[in-house]
């Protein structure tokens, strides 16, 4: 084992496959271990370079390595791809890893912290309740519907179906209304725990001083803030702006070859949470303002659909984002010429 150079691990929940190579770049070990054998054996093992894949619980596995003295990158899944050789079984990954880790050019992830996920979750936990939310509304209209009763679009006009429901309209047969009460009853239990994750993304955004920075922006509100500043991290990671929205995947997808450039639709690569926070409260929002943001899109919006400007839109925030996090600095308002 004092030949090593270099080690893959792949990560699964009960059996983990570890690829060694030496400084030759030729295969020394290849091992199944189970989970409760992975500390113990990298424990026992010299300081190496250990490469894993960017996955479901890697940020933990990258942590307790990290603390036994290892180097440890994770790399995203699509950059380990390619490197699969034929058929893709678990010591096929591993040895994937360990190919990609020593690549001069490849990207990695930088290891999250406790509290750093702690955040993130905070978001996705909150996203689950509103989609939540949302299914329980559209539950009622659906339900309702049946009856011959509607509402106008918008969740605020899905919320009355709810209140003639609870006052048990004569309309509404006693047996409909004991089977879709639940669903009423779900919505109120919804909105409190709702309020009670916009009051805690807003304590954590307050002590955050990248969020507050961030916040200057517009359409960029608590919820959106603190969702860039924990997910982004350190922004020296990208070479520039354009490639920060790319990350996002807010650029064309390139489909180019013999020097000619072709251009599709947006790649919607990267993180999809992040994509969809903040355009639309722009435009939505754009009427009483008058500043060059705001313009800029109303004089689109002239001439281009609402989605297209959107995109447009959040292509710019997030490169309003990156310099503002770049140069540690806020956004400076511009009236419109």
């Amino acid at each position: 084992m004092m030949t090593v150079a270099t080690v893959g691990l792949d990560l699964a929940k009960h059996v983990f496959y570890v690829h060694a190579v030496d400084g030759a770049d030729q295969p020394v070990l290849a091992k199944m271990l189970r989970r409760r054998d992975v500390v113990p054996f990298f424990a026992s093992l010299p300081r190496y370079l250990v490469g894993l894949e960017a996955c479901c619980s890697a940020h933990h596995w990258a942590r307790e390595l990290a603390a036994l003295g290892h180097d440890v990158r994770l790399i995203p899944p699509a950059y380990v791809k390619p490197y699969v050789k034929r058929q893709k079984n678990d010591a096929a990954d591993a040895a994937a890893i360990c190919e990609a880790v020593t690549r001069p050019s490849m990207r990695f992830v930088k290891p999250r912290s406790i509290a750093n996920q702690a955040v993130l979750m905070q978001h996705k936990v909150r996203e689950m309740l509103v989609g939540q939310r949302t299914q329980a509304l559209n539950g009622l209209r659906g339900h309702l519907a049946e009856l011959g009763i509607i509402a106008a679009q918008g969740a605020r006009h899905a919320r009355a179906l709810a209140e003639i429901l609870c006052k048990g309209d004569a309309s509404i047969p006693q047996e409909v209304r004991a089977t879709l009460l639940p669903l009423a009853i779900q919505l109120d239990h919804l909105d409190v725990q709702i309020a009670e994750a916009d009051a805690a993304i807003v304590k954590l955004t307050k002590s955050d001083p990248v969020s507050n920075q961030l916040m200057s922006i517009p359409g960029i509100g608590p919820v959106a803030a603190s969702a860039l500043s924990a997910s982004v991290g350190v922004p020296s990671a990208f070479s520039g702006s354009r490639e920060f929205a790319a990350f996002l995947g807010l650029v064309p997808r390139q489909n180019s070859s013999g020097g000619k450039p072709r251009l599709d639709r947006i790649s919607k690569m990267g993180n999809a949470y992040l994509r969809k926070l903040g355009a639309h409260a722009v435009l939505y929002h754009r009427k009483q303002h008058s500043d060059a943001l705001r313009c800029w899109a109303d004089r689109l919006l002239e001439s281009k659909p609402f989605k297209l400007v959107a995109v447009a839109l959040a292509n710019k925030l997030a490169r309003l984002v990156f310099v503002i996090m770049s140069q540690n600095s806020r956004y400076r308002s511009v009236p419109a010429q």
